[in-house]
């Protein structure tokens, strides 16, 4: 049984034999403009009170929205009354202009004007459905029909505006169900409230193209725009913008294209909430320009408040994969991924560059205020690379890369014993019980170390085996060496030392050493033991008993 796709037809082509588009770059960010309050809104099961509207009204201020779209004060009491608090209570900024949708009727662009007295800028969006579909099954008119619509609209609104002379009036007007509209037919219904308008290059027309529903791939949604940019009569007098929904999962990628088509306007929401797939993820577009060394001119280097506010403003989580917001979008679980990662910021940070490069991670978490400490997270397909890279982040332990493939063992026996994802306190746990706290059955007592010479060094130390203390003396080449001589003459061991390094915990006076050592005792496996001290000297012969230890307690 296969799906029935012959239900459906392909969307047709444009014919756009020159098209220019496919060879441009991306040099700026677009002028952007919310419609959380609006089309975000609207989607809402339940929509957003008075004081959930402000917080969010006050993020998009915060973020740097230029333009954001209130909602619909014609249709709704409590938009009209929000606009009006707003302009009341002077809680617009003098760089910020509120935008307002309305159909072409006259009571309702009447009661529009009502609500946005006293702003000092204003966008007007008229709006007319103009789709094929749409003329014949919702409205039974004929493209002329609509085109008066939309121009009585636009004079209605020209008269308003003309007797409104302490707001500055700015007229956006969509021929909704773009994508599903004739070119020349959108073209022509543009064009005609155009003349209406009489826009100029200073007072520019905001013509928005909406993708009301996404029908084609974005090349397309592109090709449509830079087809309606080239055929209209005065196209500096317009500004063309975005109006993109997610029905196909491309909104994103066909903005991005619109914009290389030539447009200037970018109109979505945070997170890409919106009617049913949702809109244009603003975030994702702008973090897309910033990724390129574009400045985006909005602020998301706060993302968790963001994140924190918006979900509680909306009711709507953001998903764990959310392109550069979610809680995993900078997290590796792989092993492979989480050596690179792991590498490349070790790189980066040595280095000190100033571009960022950084296997798997296309931007710095730390410009979305995210930290690194949770970009690598274990589980039973991490690998030692990533478990290093959790010690090194959360405890500054640095681990040999030959111990890291035996830490590696404990930590994916626990994970698949656990099934589930190991926590950082866990990893770091179970680090300093299988490493560090293996005190039986030698425990170290007091020590005194004095150098003879660089080759001669004499220790004293208290050991206690099996409960029984003793004082031991010997000399070596150096402490751990006199240790192992005073073990394998009272103890009867063969012990050889096969691998130590030693670093600081921390900066400072006050610094622990980390000690590694690698032995084998009595024919033994090669394994690691681990000493954090104060005193690197005391430090050093810890990890030897601590690797003897676990020797012993393996056979």
């Amino acid at each position: 049984m296969t799906m029935p796709f012959n239900k459906y037809t392909a969307y047709p082509p444009i014919d756009l034999p020159n098209r220019q588009w496919p060879t441009r770059t991306l040099q700026q960010a677009p002028t952007w403009c919310s419609v959380d309050l609006r089309d975000g809104n609207q989607a809402l099961a339940n929509p957003m009170g008075p004081e959930a509207k402000r917080r969010m009204f006050d993020l998009l201020v915060k973020i740097g929205f230029k333009e954001i779209e209130i909602g619909f004060p014609s249709a709704s009491r409590d938009d009209f009354q929000f606009l009006r608090d707003l302009i009341e209570q002077n809680a617009i900024p003098d760089d910020v202009t509120v935008q307002m949708l309305v159909q072409s009727r006259a009571h309702l662009i009447e009661r529009t004007f009502e609500a946005l007295q006293g702003a000092k800028r204003a966008i007007v969006h008229l709006y007319t459905p103009t789709s094929t579909l749409q003329r014949r099954v919702v409205f039974n008119k004929s493209q002329q029909e609509i085109i008066d619509v939309a121009v009585e609209g636009t004079r209605m609104i020209k008269e308003h505006a003309q007797r409104c002379s302490d707001t500055e009036i700015v007229l956006e007007f969509s021929p909704e169900s773009f994508t599903g509209t004739e070119l020349d037919f959108a073209l022509r219904i543009s064009e005609a409230v155009q003349d209406a308008w009489q826009p100029t290059p200073d007072n520019p027309l905001i013509l928005n193209l909406p993708a009301t529903v996404e029908m084609s791939t974005p090349n397309i949604y592109a090709d449509q725009i830079e087809w309606v940019r080239n055929h209209l009569k005065d196209p500096d007098s317009v500004v063309i913008s975005l109006h993109a929904h997610n029905d196909r999962g491309t909104a994103v990628a066909a903005t991005e294209l619109a914009m290389l088509a030539g447009a200037g306007r970018v109109e979505g929401t945070l997170f890409g909430n919106g009617e049913r797939t949702g809109n244009t993820d603003i975030v994702a577009v702008a973090m897309n320009l910033h990724s390129q060394g574009i400045d985006p001119e909005l602020d998301f280097s706060d993302m968790p408040n963001i994140i924190q506010t918006s979900e509680s403003c909306t009711g709507m989580d953001v998903p764990p994969r959310q392109p550069y917001a979610g809680e995993l979008v900078f997290t590796a679980f792989s092993g492979s991924h989480q050596d690179a990662i792991r590498k490349g910021l070790h790189i980066h940070k040595e280095e000190q560059a100033s571009q960022w490069t950084v296997p798997y991670l296309p931007i710095d978490p730390e410009d979305l205020g995210r930290h690194y400490e949770p970009v690598i997270r274990i589980n039973s397909q991490s690998g030692k690379g990533g478990m290093a890279f959790v010690m090194e982040e959360r405890c500054g332990i640095h681990m040999p890369k030959s111990m890291q493939v035996e830490f590696s063992r404990v930590v994916q026996s626990m994970a698949d014993e656990m099934g589930r994802e190991l926590e950082p306190e866990e990893i770091e746990r179970a680090f300093f019980q299988n490493f560090v706290m293996q005190e039986t059955p030698y425990q170290l007592g007091q020590v005194e170390h004095r150098e003879e010479s660089e080759e001669v060094h004499h220790l004293h130390v208290d050991l206690t085996h099996d409960q029984q203390t003793q004082t031991l003396q010997a000399q070596g080449t150096g402490p751990m060496s006199a240790l192992v001589n005073a073990l394998e003459a009272s103890y009867g061991h063969a012990i050889r030392i096969h691998d130590y390094h030693q670093h600081a915990r921390t900066a400072g006076r006050d610094s622990e050493a980390v000690s590694f050592v690698q032995i084998t005792i009595d024919g033994s496996d090669p394994i690691f033991g681990v000493g954090v001290h104060t005193d690197s000297s005391r430090s050093a012969l810890e990890a030897v008993l601590c690797s003897i230890n676990r020797a012993l307690a393996s056979h």
